[in-house]
C-alpha cells in the first residue's frame, strides 16, 4: 500500500465564501427596492399599520394586492443574502481565531432574522390574495403576524447578529473602535425593541435596528479581516 503524503505545514488557507460587504449591500438594496416599489405602485401610500381599524387594513390589501405581492417577493429575496452573511461571517470569525460564544450568538441571530423576515414575507404574500382579504378579521390577524415577525422578530435577531460580530471585533481590534461601539449601540437598541410588544411608543426602535443594522453590516463586511494573518498585518 503506497504511503499517503502528509499535508505540508505552514501553508496559507485561502478565505472561502462570498464577500460579506457585497452580501450586506445586496440585502440592503433589495430592502430599499421593495419599499420603493411598493410606494410607487400604491401612489405613495404607506404600508397599512395593523394598529389601524380592521376595515382600513383589509381595504389596503384589497386595493393594493399587486404592490403587496411584489414587495413580499423582494423582501423574501432580501432574507437570503442575510442568512448567507450570517453563515459566512461565522466561518470567517473562526478563521480569525475567535473562540468565544460571540460567533455562535451572531450565527443564531442572523439565521433567526432571516427566517423571521422570510416568514413575514410569506404571510404578506398570503395577504395579497383576494380570497383571503374578503375576511376582514382574518386579514387583520395576518397583518399583525406579518408585522411582529418582520418587525420585532427580525430586529431582535439582527441585534444578536450585530452583537456577535461587534464584541469580538472590539476586543481583538478587527475594526475601528468607533465602528465596533456603534454596533454595540445598534445591538442594544435592537434587543430593547422587544418591549414594543407591550409599549407601542417604543416601535421607533424597529427601523433603527432594521436599517441601522444593515448599514453596519455593510461597513463591517468590507472592513473585517479575512484571516488572522491579514489581521496581524493590519494591527502592525
Amino acid at each position: 500500500m503506497a504511503d499517503v503524503p502528509l499535508p505540508r505545514t505552514g501553508y496559507t488557507v485561502r478565505p472561502g465564501g462570498p464577500n460579506l460587504g457585497i452580501l450586506a449591500v445586496v440585502s440592503l438594496g433589495l430592502t430599499v427596492v421593495g419599499l420603493a416599489a411598493g410606494a410607487i405602485m400604491t401612489g405613495g401610500h404607506t404600508f397599512a399599520s395593523p394598529f389601524s381599524a380592521a376595515g382600513q387594513v383589509a381595504a389596503y390589501f384589497q386595493e393594493n394586492s399587486d404592490a403587496v405581492r411584489l414587495a413580499s417577493m423582494i423582501q423574501l429575496g432580501s432574507a437570503v443574502p442575510l442568512g448567507i452573511y450570517a453563515a459566512t461571517v461565522y466561518a470567517q470569525q473562526l478563521r480569525l481565531g475567535v473562540r468565544v460564544p460571540g460567533p455562535g450568538i451572531g450565527f443564531f441571530g442572523g439565521i433567526t432574522a432571516a427566517v423571521f423576515l422570510m416568514l413575514s414575507a410569506l404571510v404578506a404574500w398570503v395577504l395579497s390574495r383576494p380570497e383571503i382579504t374578503t375576511d376582514v378579521t382574518l386579514t387583520h390577524a395576518l397583518s399583525f403576524f406579518a408585522f411582529i415577525a418582520g418587525g420585532v422578530g427580525y430586529v431582535v435577531g439582527m441585534g444578536l447578529l450585530v452583537a456577535g460580530i461587534a464584541v469580538p471585533a472590539l476586543i481583538l481590534g478587527f475594526v475601528p473602535r468607533w465602528l465596533a461601539w456603534t454596533g454595540l449601540v445598534i445591538a442594544a437598541l435592537s434587543e430593547l425593541s422587544f418591549l414594543s410588544m407591550t409599549l407601542e411608543p417604543i416601535q421607533f426602535l424597529l427601523p433603527i435596528g432594521r436599517f441601522g443594522g444593515l448599514l453596519w453590516l455593510v461597513a463591517v463586511g468590507f472592513l473585517l479581516p479575512q484571516n488572522r494573518s491579514v489581521a496581524n498585518r493590519e494591527a502592525r
